[in-house]
């Protein structure tokens, strides 16, 4: 039996059994990718500098509010969602044949659970040890409370862009090989 053109060994035909929702979970994956890199990225250039030239009680103030704010349904949409599809995507990519594609996405998959780690581990524990700071103006030393969180938070922050990007590269070049093998 002739298998269609770029196919891989052991594949199925595109569009049997998982591959129909291989390629539009791999394209909601990556878009969901996107948006934390994009989301992350922007604190990097345009938040985070922004506060740094800020004094300390308006930093910590506006930090606490933006902490509070992120916690919304379309955050935790997005944050849960890109796992979420990702690895269905890697999945749904090596049920459907498409093997180097999954890898790709097991790639990705592999660098978004290392910035959720970051997140989990580093981040929200800041985010809470600054909001139990307490109100602002309860708050006697604001400069002791910036400096606990802004320069961990920074980097870690970085960091996440970082692994966010490179996770988004990875799920590009799997739509790529989606696509190729999907001709």
């Amino acid at each position: 039996m002739d298998l269609p053109v770029g196919a891989e060994h052991g594949s199925r035909a595109p569009g049997a059994g998982p591959g129909r929702a291989a390629g539009p979970v791999l394209v909601g994956a990556t878009i969901a990718m996107g948006l934390m890199a994009g989301l992350f990225f922007a604190f990097d250039v345009s938040v985070m500098p922004g506060l740094a030239a800020c004094d300390d009680r308006t930093y910590v103030t506006a930090m606490q509010h933006i902490n509070r704010s992120i916690e919304n349904g379309a955050f935790g949409l997005v944050f849960v969602g890109a796992f979420v599809a990702t690895g269905a995507a890697a999945w749904l990519q090596h049920g459907s044949g498409r093997r180097r594609a999954a890898l790709w996405a097991v790639a990705a998959t592999a660098l978004y659970v290392v910035a959720l780690v970051v997140t989990l581990g580093v981040d929200i524990p800041l985010n809470n040890e600054l909001a139990a700071a307490g109100d602002p103006s309860r708050i006697h030393d604001f400069a002791a409370v910036r400096a606990e969180f802004e320069g961990t938070w920074v980097a870690t922050n970085m960091l996440r862009t970082a692994l966010c990007t490179a996770g988004l590269l990875a799920l590009t070049r799997s739509l790529v090989l989606h696509g190729r093998f999907s001709r």
